[in-house]
């Protein structure tokens, strides 16, 4: 309860401004590290989704034109 007495005698803009300039100091190389690996994840994802909708994309092209061909 100690800290939260100090947090509350501290001057707006010290709450607001300098604590999170501060985090983002001390902790601004994990953030950043967090972040590019959950974007790196999405690319990687949504990669994926464009493989496997293409693959069947050329499947049903294929299968649709050769069905055809069977009939002459």
């Amino acid at each position: 309860m100690a800290i939260g007495k100090i947090a509350t005698r501290l001057p707006w803009w010290v709450k607001w401004i300098v604590a999170p300039v501060l985090v983002l100091l001390v902790f601004g190389g994990l953030i950043a590290n967090v972040v590019g690996v959950l974007i790196g994840l999405l690319f990687k994802v949504l990669a994926l989704v464009a493989l496997v909708c293409a693959l069947a994309f050329v499947v049903r092209k294929f299968k649709g034109s050769s069905s055809s061909r069977g009939d002459w």
